[in-house]
């Protein structure tokens, strides 16, 4: 199936929000925290990427946040693309979705992979079935993708998510909490293990996450991570 640009801007140095929807009307149903693929025919070569849904379902519209690799193949490609192109897509996959019954949630991200949570709060957080924490690991403060949107659902639903950017490398105007994501995992857990706990981004994150979580006596089966490289 092919869909169409409807919108891109930034949102973050060297990083884009793109707004879709399938030709047609056709219907685009998926799960929050699949991914779409997008295929397309990059310097005679057919190039296939998987992005995450960063959007709650819509209608035909899906939305997806890309960070732009100078030295890639598709980021650049994607970073050209202007309202009204088109591209070739397959249909959701993936099994980074939330679990059922419903159970409280820790959210660990870097980067780009805050976009299946953003998918997942704007869909769940309403509904007040689970108490969310988001972990959100960046550099830099203007990196904070999404930063007004997840604040305004912190306010929204005091009792039902804490929002937690965290900087690596922080100006020393940042007044919040810095580090790395691991550095919070106690705090964000506390002593419980009853806890269902997703982790998205880098390799090396996502290791090291799983690896202490095993050591706190987590249950495997509620560690549940999609890495990105």
């Amino acid at each position: 199936m092919q869909a169409k640009l409807v919108e891109v801007f930034e949102i973050a140095p060297d990083v884009k929000h793109f707004v879709f929807e399938t030709l047609e009307g056709e219907p685009f149903p998926f799960l929050p925290g699949q991914f779409v693929s997008v295929s397309e025919l990059v310097n005679g070569k057919q190039i296939t990427r998987a992005y995450s849904i960063a959007s709650a379902p819509n209608g035909n519209r899906f939305e997806l946040c890309l960070n732009r690799v100078n030295d890639g193949v598709f980021s650049p490609y994607m970073f050209e693309l202007k309202s009204g192109d088109a591209v070739d897509i397959r249909p959701p996959l993936g099994y980074f979705t939330l679990r059922t019954p419903p159970s409280d949630v820790i959210l660990i991200a870097t980067g780009t992979g805050i976009a299946p949570y953003r998918s997942m709060l704007l869909t769940e957080l309403a509904k007040h079935e689970r108490r969310f924490t988001l972990v959100f690991g960046i550099r830099h403060e203007p990196s904070i993708m999404y930063r007004g949107e997840f604040e305004l659902m912190e306010r929204d639903h005091p009792e039902h998510l804490r929002f937690w950017p965290t900087l690596s490398r922080p100006d020393p105007s940042w007044k919040g909490r810095t580090g790395h994501v691991q550095k919070h995992l106690d705090e964000a857990i506390g002593d419980r293990r009853d806890v269902d706990i997703y982790l998205c981004g880098l390799k090396l994150m996502v290791d090291d996450v799983r690896s202490r979580l095993k050591e706190l006596g987590f249950d495997r089966k509620r560690i549940i991570y999609e890495k990105y490289d």
